[in-house]
């Protein structure tokens, strides 16, 4: 009997750690659900500047792809989950991210979208700790939808938002090009 139960439990333990991915200091599920649709781990990886771990991002579709452009202009439920791993992110400076993100994913001119970027960068003002969790969802027929935590943070609609701010990731200027190579599976 004791045999089974220690088979059992092997079992379910490598079930369990296959049904998540270590990314740095970061646990990330391989699957998640959105109002009914489910999304796969795409790809995970860090995002780090000056050799310091920021945050491990992962990228979940309904279905692999390695093809940035298709993924940033599809108009179908897709996020991106941001586990902050440390300490030295604050609110004004994942503002300031967002700023230079929407600059290089747009180009430069943001000032078709400057009203919803302000909305956007308002899901950030509350205290950012260690282990918080974003998720940067974008719900067909609902909007970018936001949620620190678990908790709703805002909705800001329109495809053109999300193309803009999925660009700051997979664009042709990521805000970082490894963690772009990692959330296409490369």
């Amino acid at each position: 009997m004791k045999k089974v139960f220690l088979t059992l439990m092997a079992v379910l333990t490598i079930s369990l750690a296959g049904a998540q991915t270590e990314v740095g200091d970061a646990t990330l599920p391989n699957t998640m659900s959105l109002e009914g649709a489910d999304l796969v781990l795409n790809g995970a990886g860090l995002r780090e500047k000056l050799w310091i771990d920021l945050y491990a991002g992962g990228l979940y579709l309904p279905s692999k792809s390695s093809d940035a452009k298709s993924i940033i202009n599809a108009d179908e439920t897709m996020a991106m989950k941001l586990h902050i791993v440390s300490g030295l992110i604050s609110s004004d400076k994942m503002i300031n991210a967002v700023d230079d993100g929407f600059k290089a994913s747009l180009n430069g001119d943001t000032s078709v979208l400057a009203t919803k970027i302000e909305k956007f960068k308002g899901f950030f003002s509350d205290e950012i700790t260690r282990d918080n969790i974003f998720d940067i969802t974008y719900i067909k027929n609902r909007g970018t939808v936001v949620y620190k935590n678990g908790e709703e943070k805002g909705v800001i609609e329109g495809l053109e938002f999300k193309k803009a701010l999925f660009g700051i990731w997979l664009g042709a200027k990521p805000a970082d090009k490894d963690l772009k190579k990692d959330m296409l599976g490369n």
